[in-house]
């Protein structure tokens, strides 16, 4: 029996991969730096802002610390101040989270991003469509460590296996397997099949509604 549907957020229910663009780009840019192009970040994202600056610099062959800090500073500012700038929820997300919550299941949200600005983007995206949502927090591993789904999960009070959870990396499934959830793979994101496939996806879906079709056919509906 499904009970919950926990999802990540960057590449899962909201697109990001032109703002996230924007705002490295600006920040590497006005520090004498190289900017890459949306596709070069689908594969930068994932671990948080702390490793995406680090890949930046590593592909700008920059080693210099004291301009990382600078840059890493610039950039989580410039993007918490603008958060909503060529962002938007994907093509049938709000209307699979209202078909979710009809149905009973309860949702959430769990991101890399710092947790402030996971939190201004899920309110300003989704409302009240999320019961919990969990950015990265002081003193918390950050995914593919399970151990923050794990508590979403104790919070939501619901088992593991009474749990999907869906994103569109390799993070993600590491993430869902390692808390002992049903992981869902979704092709609409930052990444390829492969990659998915490859880290044991449950299953794979091409559009949000194959969620809740899924999540009814496992609970007999």
């Amino acid at each position: 029996m499904i009970k919950a549907c926990i999802f990540d957020m960057d590449g899962t229910v909201s697109n990001t991969i032109n703002s996230i663009t924007y705002f490295a780009n600006k920040a590497l840019t006005e520090n004498g730096l190289s900017g890459f192009t949306p596709d070069d970040y689908k594969y930068m994202v994932g671990n948080g802002a702390d490793i995406l600056v680090r890949r930046m610099f590593e592909k700008n062959g920059c080693t210099d610390e004291a301009l990382y800090k600078k840059v890493l500073k610039e950039y989580n500012e410039s993007y918490d101040n603008d958060f909503l700038y060529l962002t938007a929820p994907y093509d049938g997300i709000l209307t699979l989270l209202d078909d979710l919550r009809a149905a009973g299941i309860k949702t959430g949200v769990l991101s890399n991003k710092p947790h402030p600005t996971t939190l201004k983007v899920a309110d300003a995206l989704f409302g009240d469509r999320l019961d919990l949502c969990f950015g990265q927090r002081e003193g918390k591993p950050i995914k593919p460590d399970p151990t923050v789904l794990k508590e979403m999960l104790a919070t939501l009070g619901v088992k593991p296996e009474e749990c999907l959870y869906a994103g569109d990396t390799a993070t993600d499934m590491q993430t869902g397997k390692g808390a002992g959830c049903f992981t869902v793979g979704v092709l609409w994101g930052f990444r390829t099949e492969k990659e998915l496939r490859d880290n044991r996806a449950d299953t794979i879906v091409e559009k949000p509604a194959e969620i809740l079709k899924l999540i009814k056919e496992k609970n007999g509906k």
